[in-house]
């Protein structure tokens, strides 16, 4: 997550979703979703499959016409001449030309954008450097790997220097490293105060690379905030400890710390788990009492809360159900 104290100003909205509601005869896609995304935030929108993302993604692409509810662009109807064309969009898909090099890719969306000559010659420029591909500037993009093709793919949506920009799962299917180039030039974009609104279905993309979180699902949002505020609003500060023992249970345990009830594994099990609140306190009791049940403790550990954790708790689903 992002340093508080070196975030941007977000006081202003440069993004707002009202109320919105769109059907597919009897199937509810989305049901008066609202959120908003701050100037120079980067926020991470989450949701299982079937959630309601892509129905959203197409309404503020102008892909799908939302039933009812509205969106605003820079404080504007995004609808209104001119207003959408401004959002920077990076689809899921490589939307590039395999027959054509970089740079007449880049020239190509450059146009695409209504940039004039002489400033397409500049941000082309630009975006080869920033990509990190001025080598690779006439070469055809057809046969770049999986993530250079990302990265030409995600210069070609912000060649009109967007001030807001939507990324729809801008690193799928590449590897780590290319994973760390992405993001870096993402951060640099952000530095230089552009919003970020980001769905992704990796956890630690989110957890790590934004400044708040949108969980949404069956078409509504479930959970608005920071990781700190998700967790205290859903599964609290408690820790999960697991103790791996010498031999399976002959009966689950269950041990009294300080007035408070812990139930820990099953019959025929040897890793135990349960949650505490103290972890100073009631940890070295919990251990204590294992060992005077006569079991050795191989191992502990002891996880904070996580997005995991508090994605399966109001969804009950992994991400990718």
């Amino acid at each position: 997550m992002a340093d508080a104290a070196a975030r941007p100003n977000t006081s202003r909205s440069v993004l707002e979703i009202r109320g919105l509601q769109k059907s597919f005869g009897t199937l509810r896609a989305l049901q008066g979703v609202s959120f908003s995304l701050a100037a120079g935030e980067r926020l991470a929108f989450l949701g299982p499959n079937g959630a309601g993302k892509t129905t959203l993604i197409r309404c503020l692409s102008g892909r799908t016409r939302p039933d009812d509810g509205e969106i605003q662009l820079l404080g504007r109807p995004i609808a209104e001449p001119g207003i959408r064309e401004t959002l920077g969009l990076v689809p899921q898909e490589i939307a590039l030309y395999s027959d054509l090099t970089t740079r007449e890719n880049l020239s190509a969306f450059a146009k695409f954008h209504g940039l004039r000559r002489g400033e397409a010659r500049q941000r082309v420029e630009w975006a080869l450097d920033w990509t990190g591909l001025t080598h690779r500037a006439n070469d055809l993009v057809g046969g770049f790997s999986g993530g250079m093709k990302r990265r030409v793919n995600l210069a070609c949506g912000v060649m009109h220097s967007p001030p807001v920009l939507l990324l729809d799962e801008p690193t799928v299917g590449v590897d780590p490293q290319s994973r760390q180039r992405i993001f870096a030039m993402l951060d640099e974009l952000n530095r230089g105060g552009t919003s970020i609104l980001l769905t992704t279905h990796q956890l630690d993309e989110a957890e790590q690379r934004s400044d708040r979180i949108v969980i949404l699902d069956r078409g509504k949002v479930v959970a608005d905030g920071t990781l700190d505020q998700l967790v205290q609003n859903s599964v609290g500060t408690s820790r999960l400890v697991r103790l791996r023992i010498d031999r399976p249970l002959h009966q689950p345990l269950v041990l009294i710390s300080d007035d408070s009830r812990f139930t820990l594994g099953e019959r025929g099990n040897d890793l135990l788990s349960t949650r505490i609140d103290n972890v100073s306190f009631h940890l070295p009791r919990l251990l204590d009492e294992v060992r005077d049940h006569g079991y050795q403790i191989s191992d502990v550990e002891v996880h904070p809360p996580s997005l995991q954790h508090i994605f399966l708790h109001l969804t009950g689903n992994e991400l990718r159900d």
